[in-house]
């Protein structure tokens, strides 16, 4: 388990006065199949902030990189259906894997977060004609092929979308690399 996944997991301890197994099996008396009704029922029930109610979702339905048997597969799956995007993944990893030495990519059931010190992105083979890339750059205006995320949950607050390998250019590591920096 990585510094920062350990050192939340010990803060909701502090803040809430209950373990994280303690959350899960709360979770779990209440039925709660989908990440997004966990994500819900924390914080509106609980007064969660986001980053706690997601690390509660993920242990509690074993869909991030820590709870899953081998990560490897769990990005995998993530492309059956949707092979055509994997040499766009492996690039992103190649490129950004030379940002620095502190880049960690820690794949969930659906997508692969990309950290430094914090998330500056995430890969995601969201549909079998749409790669998405997530984005953290608050405050940055959108231009180019970067789009302004529109979703109010959103993770992410820009999103490039490749549909085609043709599209990975110099550009997507131009805005990854910015991202990167800024999460320093």
């Amino acid at each position: 388990m990585d510094a920062a996944t350990q050192t939340m997991i010990d803060n909701l301890q502090k803040n809430t006065g209950k373990s994280l197994e303690e959350w899960i099996v709360l979770v779990q008396k209440q039925n709660l199949q989908k990440h997004g009704e966990i994500l819900k029922f924390l914080k509106t029930e609980h007064g969660f902030t986001h980053g706690f109610a997601n690390l509660v979702a993920h242990k509690a339905l074993k869909s991030d990189a820590g709870s899953a048997e081998d990560s490897d597969d769990l990005v995998k799956k993530q492309y059956t259906g949707k092979e055509h995007f994997w040499p766009i993944f492996e690039k992103l990893k190649a490129e950004i894997e030379t940002f620095g030495k502190d880049v960690e990519l820690a794949p969930k059931n659906a997508y692969v977060s990309v950290k430094r010190k914090k998330q500056f992105a995430m890969l995601i083979p969201a549909s079998k004609t749409r790669f998405e890339i997530g984005i953290n750059l608050k405050g940055q205006a959108a231009q180019g092929i970067l789009e302004a995320e529109t979703k109010s949950n959103a993770m992410c607050s820009h999103k490039i979308i490749l549909n085609h390998e043709e599209q990975f250019t110099q550009e997507v590591v131009d805005w990854l690399k910015k991202a990167y920096t800024a999460a320093g």
